[in-house]
């Protein structure tokens, strides 16, 4: 940390008058000791190639937000003895935040769980969104709040993610995973991300991404051609918008007279991409008789055009992309088990939204500046609806709502009312009491969730109230179980 770092740094509490000065002078010793404890073992893993780019399995708790945030170290690495939260000097995890009590909870590894306590702090502590009484389990990713400082759990990776700010600047003293630059906006999940891509990218390896609707699938997928150094063009198509009577003649193209209105001859998507790269999105929707075709031009890399009687060569590289569950569509038969072979030679997977909060407040940031209103300021009730938020749609979602929020602004800080309904409405379920019918139902068995989601048509909010439980907290049992929210919308 450079001296004018610190200075900046501790000039913002010496501004808030709240503050006491032996909490400023613990914070100084902490800060520089567990920036420089948690980048030591993490250095390392940054250096080299991808494969050395693992995870430590030190657990952290990674910050999501509070302000003055950037005084705060981005993840508080965790031992397994109890910890203290709090103002106070001597807490092993001193927070000067606003409504942070002088020894506010005690985390720790219990019973081979992560366990929080309240200690009587004035404000509660809240985990996904519900104030604990007693001891409370804190599952992977679920959400600590702090008084005015928001955390996720994560069990192991903490140091890593300490080498990235909220802003996406990297900590000084760390390098990052990928060297080349990046379009995809994040901290450490989308770094490594950005690293694998660009260790793949040169290969002739066909690749899958895998990922929920609006995680950045096409983003990904550009950025693969970008670095593949191929010269061609880059041409994506949506599988699912293609009606299954056109898709073979977009894909394939056609030879004059193949067809009524055939009056030309006309390439597909696969040649017009050729010596480049061809995304085809949405895979999972392909019907089976353009499967069988398309798996003869990855074997053969040769297209044969509707009404042709001898196959073109072609030279692109295939990636594919699909939300959906294809293990389970080639189980129904619906999907060929050795086209599937051929386009999973490497699995690319992107995270949902939910599970990389700690970019929130960076995406935030891209999305106003990309958008026209950089000079916007974000409230703390803002943020914190934001985080609360489960984001079913993504990164996509996301955007929509900081275009709205923009737009509605006539000031320049954004305020909760700024936030669409359907994040407010979190807000209100995130502090709502559970219900008492069935809050003594912990974890409902796989059987009991799915009729829940076909009773809800899949709305997780919805279930999140019968059970009374954050969506959040659904959707890990969901992910527990393998259970795709989608099936059941």
């Amino acid at each position: 940390m450079t001296p004018a770092v610190y200075h900046e740094r501790l000039n913002y509490f010496l501004s808030h008058r709240h503050k006491r000065q032996n909490d400023i002078a613990m914070f100084r010793t902490r800060v520089l000791a567990t920036m420089n404890d948690a980048s030591t073992g993490a250095m390392q893993n940054f250096q080299g190639n991808l494969a050395s780019a693992t995870s430590s399995p030190v657990a952290g708790l990674v910050l999501l937000y509070a302000e003055g945030y950037g005084a705060l170290p981005s993840t508080f690495p965790l031992t397994r003895g109890p910890a203290v939260l709090g103002r106070d000097a001597s807490a092993e995890i001193c927070l000067p935040v606003s409504a942070v009590s002088r020894r506010h909870a005690e985390i720790e590894f219990k019973n081979s769980s992560w366990v929080v306590r309240d200690l009587g702090s004035t404000n509660g502590t809240l985990v996904d969104g519900r104030r604990i009484e007693g001891e409370t389990v804190v599952e992977e990713n679920a959400e600590l709040r702090i008084g005015d400082a928001i955390f996720k759990l994560v069990g192991q990776g903490g140091p890593e993610y300490g080498n990235y700010c909220l802003t996406g600047a990297s900590r000084e003293g760390s390098t990052r995973l990928a060297q080349r630059g990046t379009t995809l906006v994040g901290g450490y999940q989308m770094d490594k991300i950005a690293a694998t891509i660009e260790q793949i990218a040169s290969s002739e390896l066909s690749i899958l991404i895998l990922g929920e609707s609006g995680t950045g699938k096409e983003v990904a997928a550009r950025e693969l051609h970008e670095k593949s150094g191929r010269k061609g063009r880059f041409s994506a198509v949506n599988c699912a918008a293609l009606p299954d009577n056109l898709i073979e003649s977009e894909l394939f193209g056609y030879k004059k007279g193949a067809f009524s209105g055939a009056d030309r001859d006309k390439i597909g998507h696969i040649q017009a991409a050729d010596g480049g790269t061809l995304l085809l999105d949405e895979i999972g929707d392909m019907p089976a008789s353009a499967q069988a075709k398309l798996l003869r031009v990855l074997q053969a890399r040769e297209v044969l055009p509707l009404g042709a009687t001898r196959p073109e060569p072609v030279d692109v590289r295939v990636v594919a992309a699909t939300h959906r569950d294809l293990g389970k569509l080639q189980k129904e038969g619906v999907f060929r088990r050795d086209l599937f072979a051929r386009l999973n030679e490497f699995p690319l997977h992107l995270p949902s939204l939910r599970d990389r909060k700690e970019d929130i407040f960076q995406l935030s940031r891209f999305f106003l500046a990309k958008h026209g209103s950089p000079q916007l300021a974000l409230s703390f009730p803002f943020m914190a609806g934001l985080l609360h938020h489960d984001w079913p749609y993504n990164v996509r979602e996301l955007e929509s709502a900081m275009k709205r929020a923009a737009t509605l602004c006539t000031h320049s800080l954004l305020e909760e009312a700024h936030l669409p309904e359907a994040v407010q409405q979190a807000i209100v379920d995130y502090a709502a009491d559970a219900r008492p019918s069935l809050a003594s139902q912990p974890l409902p068995s796989a059987e009991e969730l799915r009729q829940l989601l076909a009773e809800e048509e899949g709305n997780v909010a919805r279930v999140g109230r019968r059970v009374g439980k954050a969506r959040m907290q659904v959707h890990r049992w969901m992910k527990r179980y393998g259970i795709e929210v989608e099936d059941y919308r």
